[in-house]
């Protein structure tokens, strides 16, 4: 038996479990006493935010969480991202976080992927230099398999 998790929610704070949205009217604890995917409210990425190649990657993973029925295609989506980012990366610390990345994904940890690629962040913005910054300073959004 996994170990038992324990979350502490404020106020209107909302968590995505299983694909279910829910808002606590309170502070409250809950325990998840079994596997279930969740994620909570302040680690939700907005879609105008995923303005970089990883934030891009996250943002395919969080529709995994939040949106089962649009679960496969997501899947299919960072399957075919993955690659294309692995290879836009010369620093191994990211291109080895990634690595770890699609192994959680393929063993359907997805939480625990989307943790992995938030801490590759500050990697990234080393990694993005002045010439991948557009006109007004914000990084340029790479293409991620979309067709």
């Amino acid at each position: 038996m996994k170990n038992t998790l324990r979350l502490s929610l404020k106020p209107n704070e909302k968590i995505y479990l299983n694909g279910a949205v829910i808002r606590v009217d309170r502070k409250v604890s809950i325990e998840l006493l079994n596997d279930v995917q969740f994620l909570l409210e302040g680690h939700v990425l907005q879609a105008e935010d995923a303005r970089t190649p990883l934030r891009q990657l996250y943002f395919i993973l969080q529709v995994m969480l939040m949106n089962p029925q649009g679960a496969d295609e997501a899947r299919a989506m960072f399957r075919r991202s993955l690659p294309l980012m692995l290879a836009s990366f010369e620093d191994e610390r990211i291109r080895a976080g990634l690595k770890q990345v699609d192994r959680m994904v393929g063993e359907d940890h997805v939480y625990e992927a989307l943790k992995t690629i938030r801490s590759l962040y500050p990697l990234e913005r080393i990694a993005l230099d002045t010439s991948d910054l557009d006109e007004e300073g914000a990084p340029r959004p790479a293409a991620m398999g979309v067709n």
